[in-house]
């Protein structure tokens, strides 16, 4: 029994030694870190977290901006994120010290998903990745089957999926999912699924459930104790083993071109990586097939569901202001008539639809937050020294709101973006797809694609709530990682 009780007091004493110990290492590390901007008081071992709402973080940072500015200081756990703010210190450090706020955060969730790999989440210095991304995109956008062309195919099947429902209710969520889907796939892959085959399912589903980890309050506690969460089972063990079966897939579909590839003439994304990882003198070692497969993967799913939330919160938005999208159809009218599809050449003649997609992504603010940047050295701004190795929040929601840069922030209004003459007009604000070095791969495709769905669907169709509208709410749900629009049915009524 003595022997049982002094063990215990024993362990009691180790125990408390090293709680003493982790605070005492945390205290002095958040002390030690010279010259970070201000911030709120973290608690020992846990920073801010407990301060943080993690199904609206962005919220937070947007209060805080309030109270310390636009730089300021918060802690996950032991480690400092710098929170950047407003238009021109975004500004500033995104562009003006775009080398040095370039690094890629290793956020613990897109690692493991990524294993690092690919030109989104892979180091800014593995500048051929990026490059080679953008260069293909081109290629298969200019020299092969353009990829508008791609888009309109896939558009109009949307037009005759839609037409099938023959104005009674529905939900669109799966058809535009779908639909972006393979468009992305034509690219990637050099082929689009049917949307029953098996495998094209599997990877939709898998896409849809790396979102809605991303967006869960388990997905931020992953991200801050990574390894203590690992040890328990959740939704997130269920994502990491779906996620390495999509990796296989593509790592299939990757070996089986190694001998069949036309140097001459690649089909698709997969085809030109091949084409790199088999030069014989080719010194960049970032082709290999572990990039190759994050790339694909970083696109799929990146380029599906972004594109498919903010198409289907603009029929949400469509539905609740009657009078801008008959205002829309009337322009489409004008400008494209019936007797044709619209194209992008069309954008210019249509300023108030261009400001009315724009609109739609400004009030949806998608990606509150940017993903996470990293310092790549010891960085001076605004008084204060940023530590290289420090992650860096970009609170592009700041930009989107701020009313000295919209005409009205707080509600959807196309006016916007619309000069005294009614004529579009670009605002430096509109961040959306991000800013600087680490901007948005995807971009063009994403701007081809939203016009050509957008033109599509309100040039053949007038789009109808199923419950009054003032009970139509338009507020996107509250998610941690980025905003996503709200479920919903809606009558697609054909237009004559």
């Amino acid at each position: 029994m003595d022997i049982t009780l002094t063990l215990t007091n024993v362990l009691y004493v180790v125990t408390a030694g090293l709680v003493l110990l982790l605070l005492w290492k945390s205290q002095r590390k958040q002390s030690s870190i010279g010259q970070l901007p201000p911030g709120p008081t973290p608690y020992p071992l846990l920073g801010n977290i407990l301060q943080i709402d993690v199904k609206e973080p962005y919220k937070y940072y947007l209060k805080l901006s309030k109270k310390y500015g636009s730089v300021f200081t918060i802690w996950l756990a032991n480690s400092p994120v710098v929170i950047i703010s407003g238009y021109q210190a975004l500004k500033d450090t995104m562009i003006g010290l775009g080398e040095e706020f370039s690094g890629r955060a290793t956020y613990p969730l897109l690692m493991k998903i990524t294993l690092g790999y690919g030109s989104i989440f892979g180091s800014w210095r593995e500048q051929g990745m990026r490059r080679f991304t953008l260069m293909t995109l081109k290629y298969f956008g200019m020299v092969r089957r353009s990829i508008e062309e791609r888009v309109r195919e896939e558009a109009e099947k949307l037009v005759e999926m839609f037409k099938k429902c023959k104005g009674s209710a529905f939900s669109p969520a799966d058809m535009l999912s779908n639909t972006m889907a393979n468009v992305i796939c034509s690219i990637v892959f050099g082929q689009r699924f049917e949307f029953e085959d098996p495998q094209f399912k599997f990877l939709l589903q898998t896409v849809n459930s790396v979102f809605t980890v991303l967006n869960s309050p388990i997905g931020q506690i992953y991200n801050v104790f990574s390894k203590l969460v690992s040890l328990f089972p959740g939704k997130h063990h269920l994502l990491f083993r779906d996620v390495d079966k999509a990796r296989e897939y593509c790592k299939r579909q990757a070996k089986a071109r190694i001998n069949n590839v036309d140097p001459s003439c690649p089909q698709d994304l997969i085809d030109a990586f091949v084409l790199k990882i088999q030069e014989k003198y080719n010194p960049d070692t970032e082709y290999h097939f572990d990039n190759l497969i994050s790339l694909v993967w970083n696109l799929f799913s990146a380029g599906t569901e972004t594109t498919s939330s903010t198409v289907r919160h603009a029929l949400l938005l469509m539905m609740k202001h009657p009078d801008v999208q008959e205002r829309v159809q009337k322009e489409i009218d004008e400008v494209v008539g019936q007797d044709r599809w619209s194209s992008v050449e069309d954008r210019q003649n249509l300023p108030y639809t261009d400001a009315v997609i724009h609109e739609i992504q400004r009030n949806m603010d998608l990606a509150p937050i940017a993903v996470p940047h990293k310092m790549m050295c010891d960085t001076e701004y605004n008084g204060y020294v940023i530590p290289k190795g420090v992650m860096v929040f970009p609170l592009l929601s700041s930009m989107l709101i701020d009313p000295k840069m919209w005409k009205n922030p707080d509600c959807f209004d196309p006016e916007n973006f619309l000069d005294a003459d009614g004529r579009f007009q670009k605002n430096d604000a509109f961040v959306v797809f991000g800013m600087g070095k680490r901007a948005c791969l995807g971009e063009a495709l994403a701007r081809i694609e939203l016009f050509i769905f957008f033109t599509y669907l309100l040039q053949h169709f007038t789009f109808k709530a199923t419950v009054p509208l003032e009970e139509l709410d338009t507020a996107p749900t509250k998610c941690s990682f980025g905003r996503m629009p709200r479920t919903y049915d809606c009558y697609a009524i054909p237009r004559k």
